[in-house]
């Protein structure tokens, strides 16, 4: 990817770009920190190819480019506040970015209206020249309208522009973040792969630096006055359904209009315009298209005809209805923001949406299925068109709280592995897992019903039954009966913790190997022995472990015992 983004910008400058000693604005990078960044594309995570596009591109910068970093909802679920400046903008800051890229943990929200905002208002838009160039791979999560925003920064901006990569975004999903782009003056660029998101990026910071050298144009010839012309020729209108009331802006769901030129065979073919809110008033060439209405997810097209010095008011029955749904965990609990919502809409997915929402969607056969943690619930509506459906969906689940000790008063810190499994033993004995992670104190969302945790650190494993109950918090204590054993040796000597007594059938028990010259585990209170070997020499040493303590044992070789014959 590197020697791609270096061919980019070689052809930038080949077509005239010419990056100045005094950049030409300052700017700054807003990356999707989302949990949908684990997302993977052709076998690699996007956060993954995001980090390696950074890097490759910003390292071909000038250096005295004034550049900053932001990103959002990577340090916690649920919070749409969850916003960061990384690099504030400086020159020299491309190794900067490129290292605050790789700390990067993605998890959360995707607030990316407020990060443009925040960003462009660290860049003081409205006194300076500005460019916020958004990396992001999912929609608004937050309930702000990036439309809305952008027309916001443009109007109060002195020179204010945003561009948009789409990264992994399909056509429908690009068009509602398109927006934040074209109402700023800027571009929305679909990136589906990591070289499309070099070129996307490589594109957009060479605007922020271009200069392009042209001969002063003469003066123009005097025109004649222009034949006035209407103020408008388009007037559209949109109801949710036939006969219902038009849609105006009173919600936070704007009307997306697009129109295109018409194919021989009456299809739709190539782009031409896109405006928004149900206030539209456009003033469009004279001729045949197709202009396209869309409101959350119903998108309808219909063929205008635009005549010279008349207004085309055409009207689109949208053939939707809202929905307000309220994912909650039980009965009378807080509404659930870590919810998911996959819609199905007549067989084919639609969309995966979180928390309480609100939506438009096309009238059919809809099937959501709500997830909690790990539970889910699957629901069937068939709505009519204009119909309005609010609802709480309650789920039903209990919350499992784990905290993990060596000994009474002794927190494990370290990442103990759990995993739950369903309590119910299979025929050949497997049960079914349900959920795993790493931490000294875990928290996992369950359907009500019996369980197993099953723990592992180092040399220490065990099970713990529990229940989980509607609406309640079962907190479950796990107390390892361990210490910690720490072993220095000489070189990388091979180490091995063994049991100090055979089992039932004469073997020797290992619970943990490595290498040294430091190895350190866990293991259950008791006696064990620790075999080293290096070379040609080994040694056998007894330890005792205590719970909650550390044993240190440093070991000393002897030369191995040469067989006789």
């Amino acid at each position: 990817m590197r020697l791609l983004s270096k061919a980019i910008l070689g052809a930038a400058v080949a077509l005239g770009l010419i990056f100045p000693a005094v950049a030409a604005e300052r700017a700054i990078i807003v990356l999707d920190g989302s949990g949908s960044m684990w997302a993977q594309i052709e076998g690699e995570a996007r956060i993954t190819i995001a980090r390696e596009t950074l890097s490759s591109v910003l390292a071909e910068l000038p250096d005295d480019l004034e550049l900053g970093f932001m990103t959002y909802g990577h340090r916690e679920k649920g919070n749409c506040d969850d916003i960061e400046m990384l690099v504030e903008p400086a020159a020299n800051t491309g190794a900067a970015i490129a290292a605050a890229a790789d700390s990067i943990n993605p998890k959360g929200m995707t607030p990316l209206s407020d990060a443009v905002r925040l960003a462009a208002e660290d860049l003081r838009f409205t006194e300076n020249k500005a460019t916020v160039i958004l990396i992001t791979d999912g929609l608004e999560t937050c309930e702000v309208d990036p439309c809305a925003l952008g027309s916001d920064l443009e109007a109060q901006g002195i020179d204010f522009t945003t561009h948009v990569l789409g990264f992994g975004l399909s056509d429908d999903e690009g068009r509602q973040v398109a927006c934040l782009a074209e109402n700023t003056g800027g571009q929305y660029l679909s990136a589906q792969n990591g070289d499309d998101l070099v070129s996307a990026l490589t594109t957009t910071v060479a605007q922020v630096t271009e200069v392009v050298e042209v001969a002063p144009e003469p003066e123009p010839e005097p025109v004649p006055e222009p034949t006035p012309v209407p103020e408008y020729n388009l007037l559209p209108t949109a109801s949710l359904a036939e006969g219902g009331p038009d849609i105006d802006d009173s919600g936070y769901q704007t009307i997306d209009w697009q129109w295109f030129k018409v194919n021989a065979d009456g299809s739709k073919g190539e782009w031409v315009g896109t405006d928004y809110y149900a206030r539209f008033k456009g003033n469009l060439e004279p001729g045949s298209y197709i202009l396209t209405a869309s409101i959350g997810y119903a998108s309808v097209d219909q063929p205008i005809t635009i005549v010279e010095g008349e207004v085309a008011r055409p009207h689109f029955v949208m053939n939707a209805a809202i929905f307000k749904l309220h994912p909650r965990s039980s009965e009378g609990a807080e509404i659930n923001n870590d919810a998911s919502i996959e819609i199905i809409h007549d067989g084919e997915y639609l969309t995966t949406q979180y928390g309480d929402k609100e939506l438009i969607l096309p009238a059919g056969q809809l099937d959501f299925t709500f997830t909690i943690g790990e539970a889910s619930l699957t629901k069937s509506y068939a709505p009519k068109a204009g119909e309005t459906i609010e609802e709480d969906v309650v789920l039903g689940t209990g919350l499992a709280f784990f905290t993990t000790e060596y000994a009474p008063g002794v927190k494990v810190e370290d990442d103990i592995f759990m995993e739950i499994f369903d309590a119910k033993v299979a025929l050949d004995g497997s049960r079914t897992s349900v959920a795993y992670g790493y931490n000294g104190e875990q928290d996992f969302e369950l359907p009500p019903g019996d369980y197993v945790m099953a723990y592992s650190l180092d040399g220490t494993e065990g099970e713990i039954p529990f229940s989980v109950a509607t609406g309640e918090r079962t907190d479950v204590p796990v107390l390892l009966e361990a210490g910690v054993l720490a072993v220095a040796t000489p070189n990388d000597d091979y180490v091995e913790i063994r049991g100090a007594t055979k089992d039932i059938a004469g073997n020797v028990v290992a619970y943990d190997y490595g290498y040294g010259p430091a190895f350190q585990t866990t293991l259950k209170a008791g006696d064990y022995i620790v075999y080293n070997s290096k070379g040609e020499t080994e040694s056998e040493t007894p330890v005792t472990i205590e719970a909650g303590e550390r044993f240190e044992l440093t070991v000393e070789h002897k030369p191995k015992k040469t067989k006789t014959k």
